[in-house]
């Protein structure tokens, strides 16, 4: 979902400037990272290393105190640099001195250190604030979700703001310490390794380590009452499944979902190489929303993507962001296509897998259903704008432009791009010119005029290109999908077409982008 307090990118040049005049040039930190969808998003001046979060939250009250310590190194000169925090701030610290601090927009927190730091220097910010992560509302929504026995934060593309301070875009990924007190009977759930737990006083302490870079929309904390599974892998990572223990009737099909984590990831692995972190697992809160979310090593599942029964390819999905969007970050958020085609492709390949339809055949349906007229084709999925991210035509044809880059340059090669992207960039940030130009590279084939046909062409690709894609002829003719047949494993597919319309008027949160209609077709 775009991000509703963020100023259109058309507002950008009135935004960035907002640098005091007598402010010597390139001594305050940009108070934006410079991404042409959400001019506001990130900022400028520093690259974080690490944040340590040690928090404290009551779920009855939905009180949440934390204390932040941020490692980074100066990119510059910097006699000023800005957080994305909406908490209340008690005390800022940097490298150990007191800072003055004070806030601007919806969420910038302006930092001035005591001394200007130096280019290069490694600076450590610490934040010590508290407040009620549901009652910030920013144009009108939060991405904290309360539950009847706690809170979560999970959102596309930020929820930080919502609980701790932050770089707040994907080109500054970290590692992360972040150690939660919750009362008794209450776990707290976030990314990554268990490190270890401790009980005191009534409050029991779980502390969880992300060891390998990772975005902060991808960072995740839930706090509650949950059925816990673990277990290893064959290869020794463990696996950790949480569900709330108040799901009703979507709990058996929620666990008969994530339990398949494990054979999903093995079989993923075959497909897209060796997975990128050292843990695995997913879990399901008692949330109202609709939505799902990649967060890294452990994707949030919302109840109702398992209301109409077990859902397999919605795990596929997530577990597929886990090398392309997590590991392989976007440059910037127009970049969507190489999480979202992708992980898209990989239920078409699940399908294959199964049985219930080959990519080939989901392709030729897809194609089918959407007339040269339907809105769908307008859609650009190499660069869609801010209000189109999370289109139906990201994901769809989006899977389109794979499988006709697979048709292009064969099954071997196609499968050694798959593997070889994101060994190419682990745990690093690319944009789709970047994935054009390396299938070019290793196909040894000029693709470019394939990625704008099926990229970047606002009109649906007509017949010639669509055969020279692998598209089968009665799909070219059909005018609905009535005469294309229509895979098995489409419902389940279309099913999961909502995994990021994240809103929920009720909470607050941000509204329905209306993608079910397409799963009704």
């Amino acid at each position: 979902m775009h991000r509703r307090f963020i100023v259109p990118s058309a507002l950008a040049a009135t935004l960035l400037p907002a640098i005091p005049a007598a402010a010597s040039p390139g001594t305050v930190g940009a108070p934006g990272i410079g991404d042409p969808y959400y001019p506001a998003s990130g900022n400028g001046g520093y690259d974080v290393s690490h944040y340590d979060l040690r928090l404290k939250y009551q779920p009855t009250t939905d009180l949440l105190e934390g204390t932040a310590t941020i490692l980074a190194t100066a990119t510059q000169d910097l006699s000023r640099f800005n957080l994305d925090f909406g908490l209340d701030v008690s005390e800022v610290r940097v490298n150990g001195r007191k800072a003055r601090f004070a806030t601007s927009g919806d969420h910038e927190l302006e930092v001035t250190p005591a001394e200007p730091l130096a280019k290069d220097r490694a600076v450590s910010v610490v934040v010590r604030y508290a407040g009620k992560p549901s009652e910030l509302k920013i144009n009108g929504w939060t991405a904290w979700a309360r539950t009847p026995d706690g809170g979560v934060a999970a959102q596309e593309p930020e929820s930080a703001v919502w609980w701790y301070p932050s770089n707040d875009h994907p080109l500054d990924k970290a590692t992360y310490d972040i150690s939660v007190s919750v009362p008794d009977g209450t776990q707290a759930i976030s990314n990554g390794v268990l490190q270890s737990q401790s009980s005191k006083l009534g409050w029991t302490r779980f502390n969880w380590r992300s060891d390998k870079p990772q975005a902060t929309y991808l960072t995740t904390l839930a706090v509650g009452r949950f059925d816990i599974t673990t277990d290893r892998t064959a290869g020794g990572l463990p696996v950790l499944n949480a569900y709330s223990k108040d799901l009703g009737a979507n709990a058996g099909a929620a666990r008969a979902s994530i339990e398949r984590t494990t054979e999903v990831a093995e079989w993923l692995t075959d497909v897209f190489g060796p997975y990128p972190y050292n843990a695995l697992g997913g879990y399901v809160p008692n949330v109202t929303s609709g939505f799902a979310l990649e967060t890294q090593t452990r994707p949030f599942y919302s109840p109702k993507q398992f209301a109409n029964g077990a859902n397999v390819s919605v795990v596929v999905h997530e577990i597929a962001h886990q090398w392309y969007g997590n590991s392989v970050s976007v440059d910037g958020w127009k970049d969507i296509w190489i999480n979202e085609g992708f992980a898209r492709y990989s239920q078409w390949l699940w399908s294959e897998k199964e049985g219930e339809g080959t990519a080939q055949e989901l392709a030729d349906y897809t194609y089918a259903q959407h007339p040269a007229d339907d809105p769908f084709w307008k859609v650009k999925p190499g660069d869609p704008g801010p209000d189109n991210q999370f289109d139906i035509a990201v994901y769809d044809r989006g899977a389109l432009a794979l499988q006709a880059l697979r048709n292009e340059v064969g099954e071997e090669v196609f499968f050694e791009l798959l593997k070889g992207w994101p060994a190419e960039h682990a745990h690093g940030n690319a944009n789709v010119g970047d994935f054009v130009r390396y299938a070019e590279r290793v196909s040894g084939r000029p693709l470019a005029a394939l990625f704008d046909t099926w990229l970047y062409e606002p009109s649906r690709p007509a017949a010639p290109a669509a055969a020279d894609a692998g598209l089968a002829g009665t799909a070219l003719s059909a005018r609905s999908a009535v005469r294309v047949e229509r895979p098995a494993s489409w419902k389940k597919i279309a099913a999961t077409n909502t995994v990021h319309d994240q809103g929920d008027h009720g909470h607050g949160e941000r509204p329905d982008r209306g993608h079910a209609g397409h799963a009704q077709r």
